[in-house]
């Protein structure tokens, strides 16, 4: 292709759906140039892999399409498009040779994303990309031909995601949903003493619960209050009960055993000698749990087998509230659906697409996050080479 023909497409931001948008336009014959604030580029993805560079999810497709929840709409075409499969085959295209995690998260065997960036700026540089460091977005810009906007979220300040271009879409008329924290710890107020002693220490295979809805996990206690995935899960729940009162989350500390056995075991392991904590200790309780029983009760357990066993399996902890979202893992909320179409172009703006999470999707953690960040650039990046200027 003559290069007087090539479609121009300026991708700002250069996480991973601004890269993958790049590498889409650039394959499907656009020429490419990629803008960041930052003078590196790949930083979110850097970020994200420090503890391990979770890509996705090896589970059947519609039930990893359910974890989207009321966002589904906005990322299932691209998903379906750019699967889970595919991901896989392209970070091992790149040398990160994926596996599949006991959970069924799927990571490059190096874990870390160092390897992997690198060797995807290299193949982006091979299709000649070009990059722009330190070029902070300024606002629509009716000069460039086609824009790929991959601004983030509000929940990664420290790379650029402070959700600062909100305000420059709603002067222009968009929708936008506003952005909050999500996969974010809960506020909870906690003693001096129980922190002394169990600060940094999870709470092994319990269940936690709000609103009917109830995730299995392992939720750590945190001076703030609980973190984890059981509380990440159920982030979307936990806005709604804010939103309406002070609500409080029910820890289950024995999932696997229902009530009535579990005050049968209660009354076969009491010896007259015991402690109420060393009684509850032989029945299966760990210290940690023992400590929130204790909490829950302004350290006045009961006594009674039956109301024990009941405390045990429904442990009320009162929520004051989400960790601010710059300390989230993502933000939930972003541009309306109906200002969006089935690119991710924004309907009243031809030749502009928002991607990754500056539209109304959310997700938990466990590599959802980033599937959809690299779908819905994918998507956006191939259909910003294909559509010809008038």
């Amino acid at each position: 292709m003559e290069a007087s023909s090539q479609p121009h497409v300026v991708v700002v931001g250069a996480g991973p759906a601004g890269l993958m948008a790049a590498e889409a336009a650039a394959a499907a014959g656009a020429r490419v140039t990629v803008r960041d604030q930052r003078r590196s580029f790949g930083r979110t993805l850097l970020l994200a892999g420090r503890s391990g560079l979770n890509l996705t999810h090896d589970e059947p497709l519609e039930t990893f399409l359910g974890r989207y929840s009321t966002g589904r709409e906005l990322v299932e075409p691209a998903i379906r498009a750019f699967p889970p499969s595919a991901v896989r085959a392209w970070a091992d295209e790149l040398g990160a040779d994926t596996f599949v995690g006991s959970s069924g998260r799927v990571f490059p065997a190096a874990m870390r994303a160092t390897a992997l960036v690198r060797a995807w700026l290299v193949r982006l540089a091979d299709l000649g990309v070009a990059f722009e460091p330190a070029t902070p977005w300024s606002g629509f810009d009716d000069t460039s031909e086609h824009t790929v906007l991959a601004l983030g979220g509000a929940s990664w300040p420290q790379v650029g995601g402070d959700g600062s271009w909100v305000a420059v879409f709603r002067a222009a008329g968009f929708a936008v949903d506003p952005l909050v924290a999500s996969n974010a710890g809960v506020e909870v107020e906690w003693s001096a003493p129980l922190l002394d002693r169990f600060e940094g220490t999870p709470l092994k295979n319990v269940a936690v619960s709000i609103d009917g809805e109830t995730v299995r996990g392992e939720p750590t206690i945190t001076a703030a209050g609980l973190e984890g995935g059981p509380i990440y899960a159920l982030g979307p729940r936990i806005r709604a009960a804010l939103a309406r009162a002070r609500p409080s989350l029910e820890i289950d500390l024995q999932p696997d055993l229902p009530e009535a056995d579990l005050a049968h075991r209660l009354a076969g392991r009491r010896r007259s000698k015991d402690s109420l904590s060393t009684w509850l200790r032989r029945a299966g309780l760990q210290p940690v749990a023992v400590a929130i029983m204790r909490e829950a009760t302004d350290n006045r357990l009961p006594t009674s087998v039956d109301t024990l066993a009941a405390l045990a399996k429904a442990v009320p902890l009162p929520v004051r509230g989400i960790a601010s979202i710059d300390r989230a893992i993502s933000s939930a909320g972003g541009v309306a659906a109906a200002e969006i179409d089935e690119t991710g172009m924004l309907r009243r703006r031809p030749g502009t697409w928002v991607v990754g999470e500056m539209s109304a999707w959310d997700a938990p953690t466990g590599g959802y996050l980033i599937q959809a960040c690299l779908s819905t650039g994918r998507r956006a990046g191939t259909a910003a080479a294909a559509l010809r200027a008038d």
